[in-house]
């Protein structure tokens, strides 16, 4: 008998998050460029077909939150409660990601080599730049959509812009602050600061548009 969709859906997941969990782990321990596919589909205990099935790219193995990371920037906007203005819930999302330990926010002994991973390897720094121009698009468009403007409002383009460049300078001197101090509370403490911050200077950069 065929096997149900949920139970097909489940075991699609666990094998994605098996090969990519073994992908990131040897990419961590050796490099990006010097792990070959194969590796990882005998650390993950797959055929090569099959990780190629689960990831068209190699270097989606390691940026394998980013769709998730997409979702909830777009929820924040559209799920907003009442009187919560669109910028003002993309502040807010950092500090809940923060007070729930999200690993999308993690800095950690575990999460440590993330950064010095991406900039040992040319493909993923690419990889990483293009995802934050992606992303930036995508913000701009929720935030447009948010209050009845046209996706090419320059005014959303600059803010999600902004607030693309604030939180990938908070999210690396967290990282960094983590790796001098070896506090997560520390490097947590960093990243508010500086999304505060940014946020400040947002506030300022948009007065008189509707995203605030």
């Amino acid at each position: 008998m065929p096997e149900p969709s949920d139970r097909r859906s489940r075991k699609r997941l666990a094998t994605s998050k098996a090969i990519s969990d073994a992908a990131t782990r040897l990419f961590m321990q050796r490099g990006f460029d010097h792990v070959t596919v194969d590796e990882i589909a005998a650390a993950a205990d797959v055929g090569r077909m099959t990780v190629f099935n689960h990831f068209p790219r190699k270097e989606d193995m390691f940026f394998d939150r980013d769709e998730e990371g997409r979702e909830m920037l777009r929820e924040a906007v559209r799920q907003r409660e009442a009187g919560v203005a669109p910028l003002e819930a993309l502040h807010l999302l950092a500090h809940r990601l923060v007070a729930e330990r999200s690993p999308v926010v993690e800095f950690s002994a575990r999460s440590e080599r993330l950064v010095p991973t991406v900039a040992g390897s040319e493909t993923l720094k690419a990889r990483a730049r293009a995802i934050r121009d992606e992303l930036a698009d995508m913000v701009a468009a929720a935030l447009a959509e948010s209050v009845g403007c046209d996706a090419a409002d320059p005014d959303a383009h600059l803010a999600a812009n902004l607030l693309l460049a604030t939180w990938t300078v908070a999210f690396l001197e967290a990282h960094r602050a983590f790796r001098q101090t070896r506090s997560q509370e520390k490097a947590n403490d960093v990243f508010l600061a500086l999304v505060d911050k940014g946020a400040a200077g947002l506030k300022a950069a948009m007065a008189g548009t509707p995203y605030l």
